[in-house]
């Protein structure tokens, strides 16, 4: 089951702090550019200077404040692992695992030598099938081996009955980010799908089949994935809890999607059991169950042939990784040349021995005293909010009265968990191919996973992010705000930043994550984070009503030539974004009402406010990345998250000096106005 989490972005951050005195100011004048004028493009006033001395390398296709931190916490990692790497230890201990990881990962020579043969028994075992029953629990196995299939199986929190856990089926199948890929008849998209055609066929020639054959295998995957696409949702559709939402019985399963064998399909999962289902999006899967059934045996047998290589090429030859990365990482977003050998090992450690590494970098990186003044700021945030709530007068009583109620229940996670997680059952053996590890570490984890939750009530200490992650997020089910450790670092936060640094940046995000309980999805969970309507008809309309302002808004924007913002598909963060900014600034007036800031460089403690939560969006991006993101990624891009926002905040205008006669202004009547 896919889980609902809002993150900040795809790689974010935050902090903590309160001071009892005023400290450094932390706004760094080279990031600014103070000759652009701030009423026009306030992005390129906060931020034209570190834009500029910070151009796009080959490796990147979009490069900001956050993605520099995510650098300097690499480097960091790096030390850790390289430490394991050289002291190993006995077979089976915690170091061994990451060290003996990371050694194969680095080995291209090994992998080199062995070309496409790892994957040449998977290739084969679809190559004998014989009948068309045999397909989708051959699929099932090879899920557990984390082989992409024709949709996707999960674990998570009813949202009907948040204490239980309940598996989800899923749309899933495709290669391309989603829907809009196979359908868009936009230039950029049409170039892409024409290039993924090229792609599929240039990589079964990779993996040792004739072009003749390889031509014929793309024509099955190109018309199996589009067969699946449009049935499928898009990213908007995907944001309605109700519509994606379809609890049954698993004999209700059997009798509506007859065309699969659910019972031969789970018993090759390791699931059993199963009393209830939520199939997520019907139409995908009974597409599915037709094609499965329908199609000549050939096109199936092609599909899962091309699940395989296409799942596993980073863990090939560099010939293969060369390819997926030239479609994937090039053609799609605009990338030059992939990262160095030694961070792409080090992804690979980071994301399979998560807490481990996670283990050793609190201990080395993460001091007790930031983690205390982060639960300071949250609580700072979690009054001023309340305070929100109280001041909106388009709100009745009996809905504050429960939005308070779900306030007060936050739970909020700083740092690392209580309990670190057990790879015990994880074997990492060096006598192995990095192949075959990679198979362990699948099936690791997709064991694990099943063992923990299913017929399990939901474990609420469960965290979703490891410490080391650059991020934040919040999780509805459990109505959770989470802050792992590594963000706690500048340029989002700094323990000698005044308050007007630090609640303009991570005071702004630790807000964010609270919104997003209160957005346009958040909002119709309840305290226990049960998907439970606990608003007035009266006041459901005028929230709707206000968030279509912001939806018209950036349907507005126009971000290349003929490609606008998806203000549908950025509600929900763009109203976290706002609700963060109007909560931190309600919180920093709080915290410096008995002792006022000073002026400082020229910029007021408001004005350096503002310019902080700006630096954070600080960036450069592709051509190609801007229309990867609007097309599949619901946060905005940096430079409208600043341009966009900015604009409905009321102090910003008094701050800046902001006047009808900007371009950036916008009357009063037609800001939004929520939190």
């Amino acid at each position: 089951m896919k889980r609902v989490i809002y993150y900040l972005a795809a790689a974010t951050f935050v902090a903590c702090t309160t001071t009892e005195k005023p400290m450094e100011s932390k706004i760094d004048l080279n990031n600014l550019n103070l000759s652009a004028d701030r009423g026009t493009d306030f992005f390129e006033y906060a931020t034209g200077g570190w834009n500029k001395n910070h151009p796009l390398t080959d490796e990147y296709a979009r490069y900001g404040q956050f993605d520099e931190l995510a650098e300097n916490n690499r480097k960091q990692l790096q030390e850790l692992v390289l430490e394991q790497a050289k002291n190993s230890g006995e077979f089976g201990s915690n170091a061994q695992k990451v060290g003996d990881l990371y050694n194969m990962a680095m080995d291209s020579t090994l992998r080199n030598k062995m070309g496409y043969e790892p994957i040449v028994p998977m290739l084969e075992a679809v190559a004998s099938i014989k009948d068309r029953s045999e397909i989708l629990p051959l699929a099932a196995t090879f899920m557990r081996e984390g082989i992409g299939s024709f949709f996707g199986v999960g674990i998570g929190a009813d949202m009907m009955n948040s204490n239980e856990n309940l598996l989800g089926i899923y749309q899933a199948g495709l290669s391309l980010p989603g829907k809009e890929y196979y359908f868009d008849n936009d230039e950029a998209t049409v170039n892409i799908r024409n290039k993924f055609s090229e792609h599929i066929t240039k990589m079964f020639t990779l993996c040792g089949f004739s072009e003749q054959e390889a031509q014929k295998n793309m024509q099955a995957v190109v018309k199996i994935e589009t067969l699946i696409a449009e049935k499928s949702k898009n990213n908007v559709e995907l944001r309605d809890h109700a519509a994606n939402y379809n609890k049954m019985s698993y004999n209700e399963l059997k009798e509506n999607f007859s065309n699969i064998n659910w019972d031969t399909f789970f018993e090759n999962t390791g699931i059993s059991g199963l009393v209830k289902v939520d199939v997520a999006q019907p139409e995908a899967i009974k597409e599915v169950g037709r094609i499965v059934s329908e199609l000549p045996l050939d096109e199936l047998k092609a599909y899962m042939q091309w699940s395989i290589i296409n799942s596993t090429a980073n863990e090939l030859c560099d010939e293969i990784d060369a390819q997926n990365f030239d479609f994937y990482g090039r053609t799609i977003s605009g990338r030059q040349e992939q990262q160095p050998r030694w961070k792409r090992a080090l992804n690979i450690v980071n994301g399979s021995l998560g807490e481990i590494i996670g283990e050793l970098y609190v201990e080395k990186y993460f001091p007790p005293a930031a983690k205390e003044r982060m639960v300071d700021l949250v609580k700072n945030l979690q009054i001023a909010l309340g305070q929100r709530i109280d001041a909106q007068e388009w709100m009745s009583e009996s809905t504050k009265k429960a939005a308070h109620e779900k306030l007060s229940t936050f739970s909020v996670k700083i740092g690392y968990p209580d309990k670190w997680k057990d790879y015990s059952k994880l074997i990492i053996d060096p006598s192995l191919s990095y192949f075959e590890n990679c198979r362990n570490i699948s099936r690791f984890g997709w064991d694990d996973h099943v063992s923990r939750k299913l017929n399990k009530p939901v474990d609420r200490d469960e965290w979703f992010m490891t410490p080391q992650t650059v991020n934040a997020y919040y999780n509805p089910t459990t109505n959770e705000i989470c802050f792992p450790a590594g963000i706690l670092q500048y340029p989002f936060f700094d323990m000698n930043a005044d308050d007007a640094f630090n609640y303009g940046a991570i005071g702004v995000v630790i807000g964010h994550e609270m919104t997003h309980g209160f957005d346009d999805q958040g909002r119709h969970f309840d305290k226990d984070g049960n998907f439970k309507d606990w608003w007035s008809t009266e006041d459901s309309e005028s929230f709707n009503e206000r968030t279509q302002v912001i939806i018209d808004y950036f349907n507005k924007i126009e971000l290349l030539p003929g490609l606008m913002a998806n203000g549908e598909l950025t509600v929900g963060e763009n109203i976290a974004d706002h609700g963060g900014l109007t909560i931190a600034m309600q919180a920093f007036r709080n915290a410096t009402k008995e002792q006022k800031l000073p002026v400082i460089d020229g910029f007021t403690p408001d004005q350096r406010f503002y310019l902080a939560y700006s630096n954070v969006w600080a960036g450069n991006i592709r051509t190609e990345e801007i229309h990867r993101r609007t097309k599949s990624d619901p946060h905005s891009l940096g430079r409208w998250r600043v341009n966009g926002t900015l604009p409905h905040i009321d102090d910003w205008y008094t701050a800046f000096g902001i006047t009808e006669k900007d371009p950036m202004f916008i009357p009063t009547e037609q800001r939004l106005n929520i939190w």
